[in-house]
């Protein structure tokens, strides 16, 4: 493999560029109008422009990516996560091309892109399964007899995508017309197919995950497992390895479970089999991924490894580089996502200029996965990820003091964040004492807020916003700072808005 297309943009991009360099892969971008300066197009060798400014018309569209990697002379194209990671047809077009697909065979995302097909083959495999009606009818009376005789609540899914798009939960039958015709309008909406199952409910369970590996010669390992049960709608915000907590049995049986379920459908490559798994430690599979996930830096830093290396090795045909029996667990590592978003306001995106961006230094025990920098837009047309900020230490009690010790050092100015919201949930009881379970973050208690002083001079700030923020040189405008506190160890953010030079400005105290 000498040149390496990579068909994605922000901080994945830019993570696969950094092991592609060490090892002397060429490597070239694509990007949208929008993208035009960011730090993925800065960093590659090569960068070629796709015509188009949302993701449909450029990081979504097949022809120009795999014509972008043709002129450039790429020999492989690594999807990274989301846009046409798990699209069987880009696998396909790579193959037609002659350009290798860093990731599974187009068979096995096929096989894997169906809810209902994954868990008719994962009952093949014998692989666990939740109670509930996988097969290919979309009848809402068939469905709604299934959920009858399972006993509510019941959770209804779209048999496409993810994400937690085309899912709610019913929890009586009067509920489960106007529930199905919701998530249907979804499902159609986000994934173009309105094929909807129906399965048992499972309350507070914990999302636990396996990492696998396979290569070309048919060759696999779990590189041991991660838990993601924070969530917000069905979407991971903390994830973490290994999974706390979890029987050793338990552990074992899973990391099986998720070697037969890639084994029934000959996969190759990186993958996630994830589980849900009950208070009394019984585990049902969910979905397989067949991509590299948001959080494989965790899995890492346990196992001392780096998966895109991996997969690299494994696209070119190598064998798997270590046997399960070499490979260890060594240590605790948690990741969390920083998202441009107000929690505040039902997590709507934040869009705009970030003003200021500071984060802690990397060293042994903390990393930062970012593909954007101070000055840098946050666009409508993409996902508001700012970073992913990665902790580990000799044990899990270490790895939660070293993220919120790295949490406390942020700075980010110009767009609302969720960063109070993740020094929240780390430094919590809930987080830290257990158990933890897929609706902690709905019971996370909201932690008072001291209305005096600030981090930076916020009461200041709002008194007089000319000399002080002129100092800071973060007006624009409009000017919206981040002001971060700190009180027994926790932070509290104030957002300062004021209009014009020698305005008075409002403390929101919120």
């Amino acid at each position: 493999m000498k040149t390496l297309l990579i068909a994605n943009r922000g901080e994945i991009a830019c993570r696969i560029m950094r092991t592609a360099r060490a090892l002397g892969i060429r490597t070239v971008a694509v990007y949208s109008e929008t993208d035009a300066n960011a730090q993925h197009v800065v960093q590659a060798d090569v960068a070629i422009a796709l015509a188009g400014e949302t993701a449909a018309e450029t990081y979504l569209d097949i022809d120009q990516i795999v014509s972008a990697a043709i002129t450039s002379g790429a020999d492989a194209i690594h999807p990274g996560y989301g846009f046409l990671s798990e699209n069987a047809a880009f696998a396909a077009a790579c193959e037609q091309a002659n350009v290798i697909f860093v990731g599974p065979p187009a068979s096995a995302i096929e096989a894997m892109g169906s809810k209902a097909v994954a868990k008719d083959l994962m009952r093949s495999a014998d692989v666990p399964l939740l109670p509930g009606e996988y097969g290919t009818a979309a009848d809402i009376d068939r469905l709604r007899e299934v959920a009858s005789s399972m006993g509510y609540p019941v959770l209804l899914k779209a048999a496409a995508g993810g994400g937690g798009k085309g899912m709610r939960e019913v929890r009586s039958d009067a509920e489960f017309e106007e529930a199905f015709a919701s998530a249907q309008r979804e499902a159609r909406a986000s994934f173009g197919d309105d094929l909807m199952l129906v399965e048992k409910l499972l309350e507070r369970p914990r999302h636990v995950e396996v990492q696998v590996f396979f290569d070309q010669q048919g060759q696999g390992v779990a590189l041991f497992d991660r838990d993601c049960s924070v969530q917000r709608r069905y979407q991971k915000v903390v994830e973490e390895a290994p999974a706390p907590d979890l029987p050793e049995s338990t552990r074992s049986a899973m990391r099986d479970a998720a070697i037969a379920a890639a084994q029934a459908i000959d996969y190759v490559g990186a993958g996630t089999v994830e589980f849900l798994v009950g208070e009394d430690h019984a585990f049902y599979f969910m979905e397989m991924n067949t991509r590299l996930q948001v959080e494989h830096p965790v899995t890492e830093w346990v196992a001392g490894v780096d998966l895109v290396e991996w997969q690299l090795a494994i696209a070119s045909g190598e064998p798997l580089p270590l046997s399960q029996e070499a490979l260890n667990c060594t240590g605790h590592a948690i990741e969390v996502r920083l998202y441009a978003e107000d929690p505040d306001n039902d997590y709507l995106p934040s869009t705009g200029r970030i003003e200021r961006l500071r984060f802690p230094a990397e060293t042994s025990w903390v990393r930062i996965d970012s593909g954007v920098i101070e000055g840098d837009e946050v666009s409508v047309h993409f996902d508001p990820m700012i970073a992913k900020i990665i902790a580990r230490g000799s044990n899990r009690e270490a790895a939660c003091h070293t993220m919120l010790d790295a949490l406390r050092e942020v700075q980010v100015a110009g767009v609302a964040t969720n960063l109070e919201l993740l020094e929240r949930i780390v430094g919590s009881s809930n987080f830290q004492r257990g158990p933890l379970q897929t609706g902690l973050l709905a019971e996370l208690p909201r932690a008072d807020v001291d209305s005096s002083g600030g981090f930076f001079a916020c009461h200041d700030l709002a008194l007089g916003v000319t000399g002080k923020a002129s100092r800071l040189g973060w007006l624009n405008s409009k000017l919206t700072l981040g002001c971060a506190r700190r009180f027994s160890h926790q932070r509290r953010e104030r957002r300062v808005a004021g209009r014009g030079l020698g305005r008075q400005a409002a403390l929101d105290t919120g």
